[in-house]
């Protein structure tokens, strides 16, 4: 079974007592009362990276990952603690030191505070991230309305070009691996966004798992559907440089997820708002399609044809 099977079967109806675990379908706790927002993450290698061949790097990219889902729930992150288990030939005090010093620069750059965590032996690195900030409301999952646009954040593809990289998959220029690279370890949060997202919104989530795998679980729960146009996906200049060069015309590298982008939709009639917020921030907000109705089957289409949706599963992890 996979991860939400698991979830449902064994964890959901323990969780009905506690509105704020919101049946343990979204991505974040929220206490109203409290306006306490809380995410968990678990990271584990070979899993959720390749190696810890440079721990300066893992740790930058599991820093943002975990507050990322704040970010999409249009929360600012405030403090997060930290759980790592690791043995001496890992945990040595260069890689210790290098740890420290990135943790400090996310701080920095985020405004966080680290405020716990532990510390375990093992043969394997894991960490694990609590992140958390304040809020009056949230940005929930399945709160989608029929016509809205369907909008990404930023550009889609680098993280996974990256890994692709990472793991030997595919030979590229210098100049090109440096860049996707460092959007693997050090993807570009729109951060900013959590001030504004409440402003047009209607559901909301980041792009971890594959554009369409979250697509799926950010409406899961509804009886509507969604039309993507893969043409409209935007990338970066040096991905188009890339699959011309390379002569790859593969779409594959939209959907396989680590993009740490917001997927969210929004109605019609945001259009001028969204796209005058959009450039005061100079964040790249990008309309990639719509939701219909849920008589209508999901689709995902290229130069107006239709796409295998099987194809694009992303990740999940399976037990």
């Amino acid at each position: 079974m996979d991860e939400f099977e698991l979830i449902k079967k064994y964890f959901q109806k323990i969780s009905y007592n506690n509105p704020g675990a919101k049946k343990l379908n979204d991505d974040v706790f929220f206490d109203k009362k409290n306006k306490l927002v809380v995410s968990v993450d678990t990271y584990n290698e070979g899993v959720h990276f390749p190696n810890f061949k440079y721990p300066n790097l893992v740790i930058k990219k599991i820093i943002r990952s975990s507050i990322s889902d704040l970010i999409a729930k249009g929360v600012k992150p405030e403090y997060y603690f930290i759980s790592g288990s690791g043995n001496k030939n890992q945990f040595t005090k260069k890689n210790l030191k290098m740890i420290s010093k990135s943790l400090n620069q996310e701080q920095k750059k985020y405004n966080l505070k680290l405020s716990g965590g532990d510390t375990t032996n093992s043969n394997k690195v894991s960490f694990s991230i609590t992140s958390i900030g304040f809020s009056e409301r949230i940005i929930e999952r399945n709160k989608a309305r029929l016509n809205d646009d369907i909008y990404v954040t930023g550009n889609i593809g680098d993280s996974f070009t990256g890994l692709k990289i990472i793991k030997n998959n595919i030979k590229i220029s210098s100049k090109l691996k440096k860049y996707f690279v460092n959007q693997y370890y050090c993807p570009n949060l729109p951060f900013k966004i959590y001030k504004e997202i409440h402003k047009f919104a209607n559901t909301s989530m980041d792009i971890s798992d594959g554009l369409i795998t979250d697509m799926n679980k950010l409406i899961n729960k509804q009886k509507l559907s969604f039309n993507i146009n893969v043409n409209k996906i935007p990338v970066s200049k040096n991905l188009k440089i890339y699959l011309k060069k390379y002569k790859n015309s593969s779409t594959h590298y939209l959907f396989n997820g680590d993009d740490y982008q917001i997927l969210f939709t929004a109605p019609q009639k945001k259009r001028a708002l969204i796209k005058s917020i959009g450039e005061r921030m100079n964040q790249k907000l990008t309309i990639i399609g719509k939701i219909n109705n849920g008589y209508k089957k999901n689709s995902v289409k290229l130069d107006n044809k239709p796409l295998n949706l099987s194809k694009f599963v992303g990740y999940s992890h399976k037990f």
